[in-house]
């Protein structure tokens, strides 16, 4: 015989019924750190993708394809886009910036696998942004306005697959550009010529300030010219054991010295430079460089003249990123040699 009151027995409780705006008002319960998860998954596909891409240049599927550097972090932005708007609606602005960081994570993750060096790293990262933000955006569009969001991203997704399978197929087009700089040095032409072919024991310090040392090329050693058997030829050491030969074409005692650039199988030993920048690579050469001097009161002025290949789909991005690169390169070796030139002027 139950001993338990009648109004406290559980079979005869009235049911709850819980208020429907409670229900809508109650927070929904998320995945810790929910928003962060979109940026990861874009990050992922994007480097999935890279490791497809990992022909050789001038080969299908090689990193430097057009069909990679405008889809790859276009396809980062739109699954980024398309996972968020799984559990909510999303700003426009989120479609702008949140790509800019699933394609940062996606760089540093080739670079954490060691995939991609961290010369093109830095080079890339600008124009991966604006395409991972214009994949994001297109990816919002979809998802606003229609119903077939993830058939649209999983076509989306296949695009730089086909296009990197076809694309080597066509010639890559070919960019010539040079840049030129002017420096007063107050020392004789004698002195200066000297300079110019007689550079050793060049310390970091002497030229370490340039962007293009600063990103991880290797700065120079020596460059010294010495007769042989062809002519005149400057042999150049940088570190990590790359070394080079500048062919002598032009040869103006204390007037104008001009050279183009030999490289060999054993120019760049494995890690001195990004398997994309190598110089005298499918994609990027250094084509010629000159020093013209000119007499004036006090001392001399010195230009160098340098020009260049670039051979990409996207030479409207690699020719700006080599204008900036070599013409910042130019100031600091012309600074250089007046650094030397003036000393060993004073000390004599």
């Amino acid at each position: 015989m139950s001993i338990e009151p009648e109004e406290t027995r559980p079979h005869e409780l009235p049911p709850i019924e819980a208020d429907a705006s409670q229900m809508r008002d109650m927070p929904k319960r998320r995945m810790p750190f929910a928003w962060f998860w979109p940026l990861l998954v874009g990050a992922a596909a994007a480097l999935v993708l890279r490791i497809a891409f990992s022909g050789l240049p001038g080969q299908r599927f090689s990193a430097m394809l057009g069909s990679f550097i405008y889809l790859a972090p276009a396809v980062c932005g739109a699954v980024t886009v398309y996972m968020a708007e799984r559990t909510e609606r999303r700003s426009w602005g989120y479609y702008i910036w949140a790509p800019w960081v699933s394609t940062a994570l996606f760089v540093v993750g080739t670079l954490l696998v060691f995939i991609e060096g961290v010369i093109c790293a830095i080079v890339i990262v600008p124009l991966f942004s604006v395409m991972g933000s214009l994949g994001g955006l297109a990816m919002g569009i979809v998802c606003r306005i229609t119903n077939w969001p993830r058939p649209a991203l999983y076509s989306f997704a296949l695009l730089p697959l086909v296009f990197g399978a076809i694309e080597p197929r066509w010639s890559n087009p070919e960019q010539i550009s040079s840049t030129s700089r002017t420096l007063f040095i107050a020392a004789p032409a004698e002195r200066v010529w000297h300079e110019l072919n007689d550079a050793r024991d060049i310390r970091p310090g002497e030229v370490g300030d340039a962007w293009a040392y600063r990103i991880g090329v290797p700065m120079p050693v020596a460059g010294v010219t010495e007769d042989t058997p062809e002519g005149r030829v400057r042999k150049v050491q940088w570190q990590k054991d790359v070394h080079f030969d500048e062919i002598i074409t032009e040869w103006q005692p204390l007037q104008r010295v001009k050279w183009r650039y030999r490289f060999s199988p054993d120019s760049f030993p494995a890690g001195a430079l990004d398997d994309h920048v190598v110089i005298g690579g499918h994609y990027f050469d250094l084509r010629d460089s000159a020093y013209t001097l000119t007499p004036r009161e006090g001392g001399t002025e010195l230009r160098i003249d340098v020009s260049w290949r670039v051979s990409t789909r996207f030479n409207w991005y690699a020719d700006r990123v080599a204008q900036f690169l070599l013409g910042d390169f130019s100031e600091h070796i012309l600074r250089f040699y007046k650094a030397r030139s003036e000393t060993a002027a004073a000390a004599a």
